[in-house]
């Protein structure tokens, strides 16, 4: 072969190579651009981040609801829970190896996370206008809104059985002094007036924490002042107060003889069985009670931690985990979509159909079905007339990590309510400098 014609035969091969490079890249291409990533026959997928200690039941009957509607995957990975997954979420948002969505704590455990570097801001979607203002309080940052509740809310308040008050003729306090006249009631006809469990101390936390709506109601800027350094518990009446009924439960003699030594397991049996008839709790605690009292759990209703005025009463309340978007997520609109679904009445029904709600979701104009809880029923007025507020970690990031220990000692007559209340401002004040906080 002359070289002319060599010439002319690697040119053309040449040419049918290149010709068939830009063939397939455009194959390719139409391939792909098809489901924002993927096959036009596969299903575009979203990666979901969820600690392990996260019931996954009514999500899942969510997500595969979600997936039958549309030509989307969810796909679940999970981490360990505690400092342990809030160190895998920083790492992986820093290094920009993060899921599409992302479930996390809402309130200051969200702060620590910069929602505005690493979270899309929902604030003009059309269906966070449904979305409690208490709760978009809790997922937001500079007026910016970045989560959905992940799972109905808890409050903080007591449980008590319905049986007993029948028996005695109470009716549900409205003020402290009246919750005081009953538990007296109690105690006279032999029974614990208030169940004691501070052999888990965590539970000796409740009366101080349940009664934030009562301190906002009468102080209503002291979430802001007190994380500003402008106000403490001890020098602020409202908040103290909060500590004098904690005090005020064990100088009147009102909790079981042994509430050091009594677990929180052993308080929900007696609560159950009547033998107490209040306990100062988180509503978490009806799933608990559903468990491993079934036959009873329709005996057990709650009332909030009354005020020192009947017209001021108010549900303190535990907001959910939320689900949010990461920022760098190459499928935002999916995902914008999935929350959206998540948020509808189909989406809470689905949810509440694997799992109880332990009281009422934080979502505007969504009905809970006729079986919940009767206790949760109790907790519906509080929502339907905005008669709520957030337990103060959920408008504050300052909490100190004593406080168990502080509460276990004002609880037990071993501190005074000040004496309590000033401990606790030299323990917030620690963790308020480690976070580096204005004014500290």
């Amino acid at each position: 072969m002359n070289k002319r014609k060599r010439k002319k035969v690697v040119s053309l091969l040449l040419s049918s190579a290149l010709m068939a490079g830009i063939l397939a890249g455009c194959s390719s291409k139409e391939e792909t651009t098809s489901g924002g990533g993927s096959k036009s026959n596969d299903k575009e997928k979203l990666t979901f981040l969820i600690d392990n200690q996260t019931q996954l039941d009514g999500i899942n009957a969510i997500i595969d609801a979600f997936e039958k509607k549309n030509k989307i995957k969810v796909e679940i990975e999970t981490r360990p829970g505690g400092s342990e997954g809030d160190n895998i979420i920083k790492t992986r948002l820093a290094t920009g190896d993060m899921t599409d969505l992302v479930w996390n704590n809402s309130g200051s455990q969200l702060q620590a996370l910069n929602p505005e570097q690493n979270f899309v801001d929902l604030s003009k979607e059309p269906f966070m206008e449904n979305i409690m203002d208490d709760y978009k309080e809790a997922v937001s940052a500079n007026g910016k809104v970045f989560g959905i509740p992940g799972t109905p809310t808890n409050a903080g308040g007591w449980l008590y059985n319905k049986k007993v008050y029948a028996e005695l003729g109470l009716s549900v306090p409205k003020t402290w002094d009246e919750l005081m006249a009953n538990n007296e009631k109690i105690k006279q006809a032999g029974k614990t007036a208030v169940i004691g469990t501070y052999k888990d101390t965590w539970t000796s936390q409740v009366i101080y924490l349940a009664d934030n709506y009562n301190v906002l109601a009468e102080s209503p800027n002291f979430a802001d002042d007190y994380t500003a350094n402008k106000a403490k518990i001890a020098t602020t009446p409202a908040a103290l107060r909060s500590f004098e009924k904690l005090a005020e439960v064990f100088k009147k003699g009102y909790l079981n003889k042994d509430f050091l030594a009594t677990g929180y397991d052993a308080g929900l049996k007696m609560l159950a069985d009547g033998t107490g008839a209040h306990y100062p709790m988180i509503t978490f605690a009806l799933a608990n009670l559903a468990t491993t009292s079934p036959d009873k759990i329709q005996d057990i209703g709650f009332f909030p931690q009354p005020s020192d005025s009947a017209d001021k009463n108010g549900l303190t309340v535990w907001m959910p985990a939320g689900i949010f978007i990461n920022k760098n997520s190459e499928h935002i609109d999916a995902a914008k979509k999935f929350l959206e679904f998540y948020i509808s009445q189909e989406g809470i029904d689905l949810y509440t159909s694997k799992i109880k709600p332990t009281g009422p979701v934080a979502i505007k104009g969504i009905k809970l079905s006729d079986d919940v809880y009767p206790a949760v029923k109790d907790m519906l007025p509080y929502f339907e007339s905005g008669k709520t507020a957030p337990a103060l970690e959920f408008l504050s990031p300052v909490k100190g990590p004593n406080l168990e220990q502080i509460t276990t000692q004002v609880g037990s007559g071993i501190s005074s309510a000040l004496d309590g209340a000033k401990l606790y401002d030299k323990d917030v004040e620690k963790q308020a400098k480690q976070l580096g906080l204005k004014g500290w």
